[in-house]
């Protein structure tokens, strides 16, 4: 049931994705020649005006094929035919999609849990914080250049900036302060800290108040994404740390299996928040600007706009080619880490 669930969740989330381009491209007249979930041979599926919509064999991914989106064609309904501004409103179409479904489940998580205000619950002995003079209550607004809203995006900068001086902003009795925290090494957890710790209690918002706070919950989750990638390429993190479709599954799997003790609400919550991480992540990592990426394409198309001269097809399908390649290259060597995980049990 567990493999079930997650295969639908990450379906959903990359047809969701390609609902987007399909959107724009629709809207702006380009023949959709395909839209499917999956890759490998058709399953089932049927056939709409010029459109294919079918299930494939293997359910990671999806696409949206569209006329000579990579091929030379005559059809004035080709994808490279439409004007510069509308294939890059295209291409943007499935991240902002990514973007929406996280913002949209946002506001259901948010409105049926609340969320847990930066506030200081208790200051921990021999820290900064006690040092610094933060006491139960205080709320943080700001680390560094980083405003923050809720008490996760707390944890989360400190990770990102593990040991690092920070300029910490906190609000008490309406009055705003800001000191300086030298993170210090908590020998037993191994991990840099500054003293503070939450409530770990929830609180409930008014509707209007909810829309603005998911927005704050997307914004946290795509500096998630953003920080993650960035250690990537900065080599604080490998490849092995690293998880493809086999390792999502695996961790929707989990958490939807560590969630059934506690009830079907904190079931259903747990996995509409994984639901959200892994759209914003989706989101982030598509806007890369990497040929067969979104991302790619969307800098190709700033070239044409700075330049006023058209990318050669052939050279886009080119580029396109290898970073698609690449990608599935590196699909490979992470689907194979992920395999030897779960099989060393981690």
């Amino acid at each position: 049931m567990k493999i079930i669930i997650a295969i639908l969740i990450f379906g959903f989330i990359i047809l969701f994705h390609e609902f987007g381009h399909f959107l724009f491209a629709k809207k702006f007249g380009v023949k959709v020649n395909e839209f499917c979930l999956g890759f490998g041979p058709r399953l089932v599926g049927f056939k709409k005006g010029d459109t294919d919509y079918c299930l494939r064999l293997l359910p990671f991914g999806g696409a949206c094929v569209m006329e000579g989106e990579s091929e030379d064609t005559d059809d004035e309904r080709s994808f490279l035919k439409k004007p510069l501004w509308q294939r890059a409103i295209i291409v943007a179409g499935g991240p902002l999609f990514n973007f929406l479904l996280a913002f949209v489940l946002s506001v259901i998580m948010i409105g049926a849990m609340g969320v847990e205000l930066p506030v200081v619950s208790e200051v921990m002995d021999g820290y900064p914080a006690q040092e610094a003079g933060l006491q139960a209550g205080d709320r943080i607004t700001k680390l560094g250049s980083y405003h923050v809203h809720i008490y996760n995006e707390i944890v989360v900068y400190n990770f990102f900036h593990s040991g690092e001086t920070t300029e910490v902003t906190y609000v008490r009795d309406g009055q705003s302060h800001t000191t300086t925290l030298v993170p210090k090494l908590d020998s037993e957890s191994g991990r840099y800290l500054i003293g503070i710790v939450g409530s770990g209690e929830r609180t409930r918002l008014n509707p209007f108040v909810t829309l603005g706070y998911s927005f704050f919950e997307l914004k946290y989750q795509i500096y998630i994404a953003a920080e993650s990638i960035g250690m990537l390429l900065t080599g604080q993190v490998g490849v092995q740390d690293m998880s493809g479709p086999v390792g999502i599954v695996k961790t929707i799997g989990d958490t939807y299996q560590q969630s059934l003790s506690s009830g079907a609400l904190y079931v259903v919550m747990n996995l509409i928040s994984i639901t959200i991480l892994l759209s914003a992540n989706l989101g982030v990592m598509n806007l890369l600007p990497f040929p067969a990426l979104d991302g790619g394409r969307l800098l190709i198309y700033l070239i044409e706009a700075i330049t006023r001269k058209k990318v050669p097809e052939k050279v886009e399908a080119a580029l396109n080619g290898v970073g698609f390649v690449l990608l599935m290259v590196l699909m490979v060597v992470v689907m194979g880490s992920d395999i030897s995980k779960i099989v060393k049990g981690q």
